[in-house]
């Protein structure tokens, strides 16, 4: 291990293997590339000098578990780059948490390490500069995307509380880190909420971004470094399947035929049955007819709403691992062999494998960090099953399963996606007994917008820039879909169709 100690962007002290050397230049980035030269199969540290003394060695080995993650630490209140980088981008990489591992491209000077096999890789291929923290944050940005995976990790400094902000932000660095790693319509997107939520009119640091080009990686540039992770994550592979199903008996049939052939088999399969006819009894006669090679635990209900569904399924798990199934998936006979083989690849609790519809194409080859989750086609470690659930409020609306992936982020749980295996998603239409439910703001005046399931989304997880940002991007969508075209009367009765939401979000909130 090699620990690169600086201050104000220039290094002071390299030690290797606890003894100082000498080094021939000042910059820290071509130093970290010079590093990983000489020593490819070291993992390479950085730490500002003053948190040498709060320096958790005795944790690297814990984080770095594989070659393909780079971690840093920002013990300060505010993140390098301004908040308005919320404005640009709507992921769950902007919000951290600092309490525990949370996934990032956001990374910091204070303390960080990266595996001389990612340098040398990205060598030539991102420009140092002077300044350290913008070069680790355009790094991973740029990387993160290609394979490598990028955290917050608080456990790399011992006794250090958060701090108060350091530095004023920099409005120019805000611009020139979006020209260079977003399409440029952003820029525009940029300047126009600084104005409107912000009143600030940004001309030079906007004019500024004309002296910049767009940053690219190639894709294949990390898919040769080798990835086993030293952390055992469950040394028991048994695995429990929830499902929760209604009025798609034929398709449920063909979910449980892909299950019974696994090559892995699970111990337990869980279905949810809902109907919300009141004289209705199960439909599922195949359940007791035909011979299955798990066990199968049916509940019948006649309450509907996946996340209630859900919820009954996960309380009833008992295996090491789920799988969030759905009941118009299909897929491959090695499907759980083969993902929780590449969870312990990877050291990963929480995956979501790639899940096409028929003849779509696959986007990625390559496993990173989702910024979406699937409840669909999702595996977990069923211990994070402890601190986790699906909200009610989100019942029969939208992002329920986007905020059960929030929870566990939150958790320090990351979600990676797994190109391979796959699971087909069938969309089958919905059963016959189907009810549309009534919304509580069904009969309002003024019809909310966005849904308050949405709005609650990003009222519990979004920044406030973030939740700016979408809501000009909204505005500007909407106006070409809406009937009313007088631009004073649409932004009026947009403005009232927001509190509309935020009033409901509000009441959603508590259930």
């Amino acid at each position: 291990m090699i620990i690169v100690y600086h201050k104000n962007n220039k290094v002071v002290e390299v030690e290797i293997d606890k003894k100082s050397v000498d080094f021939l230049q000042n910059n820290i980035a071509s130093i970290l590339f010079e590093i990983a030269v000489k020593y490819p199969n070291d993992l390479i540290i950085w730490c500002n000098i003053d948190f040498k003394s709060n320096l958790n060695i005795s944790a690297f080995n814990d984080v770095f578990h594989h070659h393909k993650i780079m971690a840093s630490y920002n013990p300060f209140s505010k993140p390098f780059l301004s908040d308005a980088i919320g404005y640009v981008e709507e992921s769950p990489f902007i919000k951290i948490s600092k309490k525990v591992s949370y996934p990032t491209w956001q990374m910091s000077s204070c303390v960080g390490g990266i595996h001389a096999a990612v340098l040398l890789a990205l060598d030539g291929k991102i420009n140092t500069g002077v300044d350290f923290d913008y070069f680790l944050i355009s790094l991973a940005k740029l990387a993160m995307e290609k394979g490598l995976l990028c955290y917050s990790e608080p456990t790399l400094l011992t006794n250090v509380s958060i701090k108060p902000e350091e530095r004023k932000k920099s409005l120019y660095i805000v611009f020139k880190f979006v020209k260079q790693h977003y399409k440029t319509r952003w820029v525009v997107l940029l300047f126009l909420n600084l104005f409107l939520y912000e009143r600030k009119v940004a001309i030079l640091p906007f004019i500024s971004t004309f002296f910049y080009r767009k940053r690219k990686l190639e894709n294949n540039l990390l898919d040769h470094i080798n990835v086993q992770s030293t952390k055992t994550i469950s040394g028991i592979e048994t695995i429990d399947v929830i499902i929760p199903t209604i009025g798609r008996k034929q398709y449920l049939h063909d979910v449980l035929k892909d299950l019974s052939v696994q090559t892995h088999l699970p111990e337990n399969v869980i279905i949810v049955e809902q109907n919300t006819n009141t004289e209705s009894v199960s439909e599922l006669d195949y359940l007791e007819n035909e011979s299955w090679p798990f066990k199968i635990k049916h509940t019948f209900t006649h309450q509907a709403g996946a996340c209630n569904a859900r919820n009954l399924a996960l309380a009833q798990v008992q295996s090491k691992w789920v799988f969030l199934n759905d009941d118009d998936n299909r897929f491959g006979v090695d499907l759980i062999a083969e993902t929780l083989k590449e969870c312990k690849k990877y050291g990963a609790t929480v995956i979501n494998n790639s899940y096409l519809k028929k003849n779509e194409k696959k986007e990625s080859d390559t496993v990173n960090q989702a910024p979406i989750f699937g409840s669909g086609n999702c595996f977990m470690a069923s211990e994070l099953l402890n601190n986790v659930s699906f909200r009610m409020g989100f019942e029969f609306g939208y992002a329920e399963d986007t905020d059960f992936g929030m929870q566990l982020r939150n958790l320090g749980a990351d979600v990676l996606y797994f190109p391979n295996p796959e699971i087909i998603h069938l969309s089958a239409p919905m059963g016959g007994f189907r009810t549309k439910p009534v919304l509580a703001w069904r009969d309002d005046i003024i019809q909310p917008k966005p849904s308050p399931t949405v709005m609650l989304y990003k009222q519990l997880h979004l920044t406030k820039e973030q939740i700016n940002g979408y809501r000009t991007i909204l505005f500007l969508k909407f106006y070409k879909v809406q009937t009313i075209k007088n631009p004073i009367r649409y932004f009026k009765n947009f403005k009232k169709q927001w509190q509309q939401s935020l009033y409901w979000a509000n009441e959603l909130i508590t259930k």
